[in-house]
């Protein structure tokens, strides 16, 4: 990607060279949410900004270009969608004239089920052609699982009732649709794709208890996974 030349250009010319911006865009995974807790009639996320893959991604950047500015801006927000997303984009993302965007949506879109993956891939065509515009580069990351079962640990009855729906949505194909149908306009745009869905699938098929990866029980990958997800995307950019 053409990001690995402005890196090196900064390196090779601290003063003249403008400092790197990556932007991320997504929802709660990216903002940065992992256990959630019930508080009245609500189930609310832990935020643990330090852990989000984003700064994960800086950190191991930090390490390969020890002397290069890289600002990061974590644009993700609990609960949001791709129209939420496209509709925010300009504000939350192109405003900070960023050299690279990572999107990654798909989780919370999927709860509209199949009726809602027109509208998904609508607003996520925009983004994706919105950023073209502007000459950013963009990674869309695809999603992690959902669980697959219910967490014999979860004893809320409100919270069970989120379990059981995200456990469908997955069991059923309906958040696969959603991961099949951005790859595809991936691949129409042009958009270089981050798959860790596909790295869920492999583990979840040799057998791999894939609902204990999710920090609450839910949709949201531990802490190490988010580590992972920061490697991949550095390999992404290095076309590895």
């Amino acid at each position: 990607m053409k990001i690995t030349e402005l890196f090196n250009e900064k390196q090779n010319n601290l003063k003249s060279a403008k400092p790197i911006t990556i932007a991320f865009i997504g929802d709660s995974v990216t903002q940065g949410c992992f256990e959630c807790y019930v508080k009245g009639d609500k189930i609310v996320p832990v935020f643990d900004y330090k852990n989000a893959y984003s700064t994960r991604v800086r950190e191991i950047l930090n390490v390969l270009y020890p002397s290069v500015q890289i600002n990061v801006i974590n644009s993700g927000v609990s609960g949001d969608s791709a129209t939420g997303g496209l509709n925010r984009l300009e504000r939350d993302v192109l405003s900070y004239n960023p050299d690279l965007v990572v999107v990654s949506f798909g989780l919370n879109d999927s709860l509209r089920g199949s009726g809602g993956l027109i509208k998904y891939a609508d607003s996520l065509s925009k983004i994706f052609d919105k950023l073209a515009e502007s000459g950013t580069e963009t990674i869309f990351l695809t999603q992690n699982y959902m669980c697959t079962e219910i967490a014999p640990s979860i004893k809320d009855e409100q919270y069970k009732i989120q379990a059981e729906q995200c456990a469908k949505l997955q069991n059923d194909g309906v958040l696969k649709e959603y991961y099949d149908k951005a790859k595809e306009l991936c691949l129409e745009k042009g958009v270089k794709v981050c798959d860790t869905y596909s790295v869920w699938e492999k583990m979840n098929s040799a057998g791999v208890k894939v609902t204990g990866l999710l920090s609450n029980l839910l949709n949201h990958p531990i802490r190490e996974f988010h580590y992972y997800i920061a490697i991949k995307l550095i390999e992404t950019v290095f076309g590895v």
